[in-house]
């Protein structure tokens, strides 16, 4: 049967199996690619099996479930616009081109050492930042930062990449942020801890890539595993007999690793397969 001659719910069936960047590439082959792209069949399948469950904990995201007119808007939605979820302590997205989940825990959702002490910590409002509230350093020696996240909140069989998003203080002057060792580390349920070290300085020359006016330290990589919920734990650790201050941390972000290589080549294989038809010649459409 030729390809125009499929029903459009049979070709946005086999454009479920593939990706969202797969789906966007696609529609510009073909006009039939293009009708059946905005199906709710194909956008459905790329939003994650629990959202409802994660954005029901939110204001804004009930409502959103709500409001939008079709799953590719919520899809894209949730791309481009984070949601705050449990009780606005962390943040959830998508993103654009795997579908994969994003998670960023709020400053108030990490347990930072003497962080509820007025005379080391301060928290305050801050525009840059999605959460109601950012922890700024006022002077400490001792600095731990502690985090744990359920990986049940993450996409499953994804590598993933953690960071703490962070800037310096323009109005205090920052003082022991320096070359000294900072310790960084990371431990899924039952594996030894991943330790590395880095430099605040470094970070502060470096650290400019996220366009959002916020700085970021790689704390590690990890793998989530298929049908298993694990806790992963995090540290950000600096025992250096320097005082410190001038430090702001918005959170912790985990987001699936870039240039990773996912399910894209072998999802496009099955709908190859699903229209018994090679993907390779476009021009024959």
């Amino acid at each position: 049967m030729p390809l125009n001659d499929l029903p459009e719910g049979c070709i946005a069936n086999a454009l479920s199996f593939t990706t969202p960047q797969d789906v966007g590439r696609l529609s510009v082959v073909s006009p039939i690619f293009m009708s059946a792209a905005v199906s709710d069949v194909v956008w459905e399948r790329f939003l994650p099996r629990d959202l409802e469950s994660i954005l029901s904990t939110s204001p804004d995201g009930s409502r959103l479930l709500a409001s939008a007119a079709s799953k590719k808007e919520l899809y894209f939605s949730l791309c481009e616009n984070p949601v705050l979820v449990d009780n606005g302590r962390k943040s959830f997205s998508l993103e654009k081109k795997s579908g994969k989940k994003c998670c960023r825990l709020s400053a108030r959702d990490l347990l930072i050492t003497w962080g509820d002490a007025p005379r080391y910590w301060s928290w305050n409002s801050d525009p840059a930042s999605r959460f109601p509230e950012v922890a700024e350093l006022i002077s400490v020696c001792w600095l731990e930062i502690r985090a744990k996240i359920n990986t049940s909140m993450l996409s499953p069989t994804t590598l993933h990449t953690a960071y703490l998003v962070l800037k310096f203080s323009r109005e205090t002057y920052c003082d022991g942020l320096d070359d000294q060792p900072v310790e960084v580390a990371m431990k899924l349920d039952g594996e030894e801890s991943c330790t590395r070290t880095v430099s605040w300085n470094a970070e502060r020359r470096w650290g400019q890539e996220r366009g959002d006016g916020w700085l970021e330290i790689e704390l590690g990589e990890f793998l989530t595993k298929e049908g298993k919920d694990e806790e992963l734990e995090m540290r950000v650790f600096d025992s250096s007999s320097h005082w410190k201050r001038g430090l702001i941390v918005e959170g912790i972000e985990i987001r699936p690793k870039q240039g990773a290589r996912g399910a894209g080549r072998s999802r496009m294989h099955r709908m190859e397969f699903i229209l018994g038809v090679g993907m390779q010649k476009p021009t024959s459409f």
